[in-house]
């Protein structure tokens, strides 16, 4: 930082009951009032008025010796600029730098302290010192256009705003490697001593301290030239947010909005007025800034409230034309609302993909066959991402299942090449949601498709106590066409026993043969059968249940076997105790119904709906809430 000295006498201003004097044999005759302080001073024993057009004006009427008082409260830079300005003609030493030219200059030129007045006046002396050493600093030319904050209007009349504006551009507009001059970085990883080449964006951080208009300004003049690629241009936007704004991941409003102060109402206004310019600078190049940058300020603009409506929908459509490089994290955005019990803004999510779906539909044929390619190969990137935010938010206790369903079902069919992720993301949700009823489970899974699970996902999903029955109905029934078609693949799953007890306890009725009620007696002893496995093989029957259970081999059977043993006195006493009648007939009919509207038994399938029903006696908790339920 440069600075200028002037003078040589030693400071002898001093203050007594609010005014400011001067120690000298000579009684003062001049007395100029300023704000709240006054300066006792003298009108021609010191070279004051000589210097000053504006005193000898106001002095003018009085040549006597009486005292003459003046009134200066609109003199720009108040008493602290006044000051250097009496003591410049006094000749006491003053240092000038960056940080008081702007106010010793204003306030000079107020008080006419130029050369038609007397030589080598004090205007002179500012305008060599900023010309010459402040404008050609760096640093220097950052804080004097900061300081003309405070007097905007006199620095605008005066150029001092434009001349800083020029300087700073200039030297943004340097070449890295000629860049000599003393620049603030503080990059992860970045170390001068290390002498490592002057980056591209070597700039933006030392002008992320001035004011957003001022900023504006610096950041308007530099993309008129075009010299810079929009990527600086949004890295400058990047650091002046992370300068400025609040970080508002893990922040929620308070439930009292009354609480705050006329400060933070002050503070969340400047706030506001930056995510609106910021957003407003923004190159309309694609990838001048990231993703997450834009869903940042989107995720800081619900925050403040009162942002632009048309700030938000613009970021909101700019992050849609970059949601393929989102990611999870990005996506992660706390809801700010008061009212809403969830912790993350899945509303906003769902607004995003819906944005990013729209700009699709919108495309001509003949540009959307061009881009099919481009469109097939992003879709299933969000797709990816859409599947991992909701096994994220998943856990969020507070999420209805309305809103997971909605955001899942918003991604069309092509976006999903397997269901293997949006699979763990229902399981998650239905782990932390117990309590959910079967309808809202039903609403929930009714956008798996079986056929696009792996055979892993497969394997959980037959075991999964979670899951809607009808889904476990169709894994099964699929894996049994599918190992029939292979005629080599021999199915590993065995019957869960809530699917065997719900298919059981609908074969018990009057109307049944004979031979219907042996085969349910043979699924009512199946602990006996299966100890009969063990010794002499695998046993066979001519029903859809035994295929699949017979099909485990001996380690399922032996694993069967040990919780049928577990489970046999009271099923025995279950059965017992189920009715014959309505409750069988209803359930036989519901289970049917459900089957034919899977759609998975055919017409040339070896099985039917009312052999499934017909098999097996054991009655379920299940069959009876049904019932119960109609």
């Amino acid at each position: 930082m440069k600075f200028m000295k002037i003078g040589t006498k030693p400071d002898t201003f001093y203050t007594e009951r609010a005014t400011r004097s001067v120690a000298s044999d000579v009684p003062s005759d001049l007395l100029i009032q300023i704000n709240n302080v006054s300066y006792l001073l003298h009108k021609l024993q010191f070279p004051l008025l000589p210097k000053c057009e504006l005193l000898q004006k106001l002095c003018c009427d009085s040549s006597g010796p009486e005292k003459v008082n003046i009134e200066l409260h609109d003199i720009p830079g108040g008493e602290e600029a006044f000051e250097l300005c009496a003591k410049f003609c006094y000749g006491i030493k003053i240092n000038l730098s960056a940080y008081n030219i702007v106010p010793a200059y204003c306030a000079a030129k107020f008080l006419g302290m130029t050369e038609s007045v007397e030589k080598g006046n004090f205007v002179l002396k500012l305008e060599a010192f900023l010309n010459s050493c402040i404008l050609e600093g760096w640093k220097d030319s950052i804080i004097t256009l900061q300081s003309t904050v405070k007097l905007p209007d006199w620095s605008e009349n005066l150029g001092i705003i434009r001349k800083c504006i020029d300087s700073i551009v200039e030297k943004i507009l340097t070449p890295p490697p000629k860049v000599t001059w003393s620049y603030t970085y503080t990059r992860p990883g970045y170390n001068k001593k290390h002498h490592h080449p002057v980056p591209k964006d070597w700039w933006t951080e030392d002008i992320s301290d001035l004011d957003i208009d001022l900023f504006r300004c610096i950041v308007t003049a530099v993309r008129s030239t075009y010299m810079l690629p929009p990527q600086l241009i949004g890295e400058a936007l990047h650091v002046y947010a992370c300068r400025w704004l609040p970080d508002t991941t893990n922040i929620r409003p308070p439930l009292d909005q009354n609480s705050d102060s006329n400060q933070d109402e002050t503070l969340m206004e400047k706030n506001r007025r930056i995510v609106d310019n910021i957003a407003s600078m923004i190159p309309g190049d694609q990838g001048s800034v990231s993703v997450g940058f834009l869903l940042r300020l989107l995720n800081i603009a619900n925050y403040l409230g009162g942002v632009s409506p048309v700030t938000k929908t613009e970021l909101l459509r700019r992050s849609s034309l970059q949601l393929e490089e989102a990611t999870v994290n990005d996506l992660l955005i706390p809801s700010h609302s008061p009212t809403d019990p969830e912790f993350y803004d899945i509303d906003l999510v769902l607004s995003l993909l819906q944005s990013f779906l729209m700009r699709w539909k919108r495309q001509s044929p003949a540009a959307a066959a061009e881009n099919s390619h481009h469109f097939f190969r992003t879709i299933r990137k969000v797709g990816k991402i859409i599947d991992s935010y909701l096994q994220v938010v998943a856990t969020d206790a507070n999420i209805p299942v309305s809103k997971m369903a909605t955001l899942a079902e918003a991604l069309p069919d092509i976006a999903r090449e397997d269901h293997d992720d949006i699979y763990k993301a229902i399981n998650i949700y239905l782990k932390e949601h117990s309590d959910l009823s079967k309808a809202d489970k039903k609403r929930l899974c009714r956008i798996l498709d079986c056929q696009k699970l792996s055979p892993e996902v497969r394997a959980h999903a037959v075991k999964n106590e979670r899951l809607p029955l009808r889904i476990v109905v169709q894994v099964l029934f699929f894996e049994q066409e599918r190992g029939s078609n292979s005629k080599a693949a021999v199915t590993s799953h065995r019957l869960p026993d809530r699917l065997v007890g719900q298919l059981s306890s609908s074969g018990k009725q009057t109307s049944t043969t004979s031979r219907s009620e042996d085969h349910a007696a043979k699924l009512r002893t199946g602990g006996d059968d299966e100890k009969l496995s063990m010794g002499k093989g695998t046993r066979r029957t001519n029903n859809a249940v035994s295929e699949n259970t017979n099909a485990l081999g001996t380690r399922g059977i032996y694993e069967q076997r040990k919780r049928s043993e577990a489970k046999s006195a009271a099923e025995i006493k279950e059965r017992k105790a189920v009715k014959r009648g309505e409750i069988q007939e209803v359930e036989e009919v519901d289970l049917g119904r459900e089957i034919r509207e899977l759609g998975i038994i055919s017409a040339g399938s070896k099985l039917d709906a009312h052999k499934m029903i017909n098999k097996g006696s054991r009655s379920s908790d299940h069959g009876r809430d049904k019932a119960k339920d109609r």
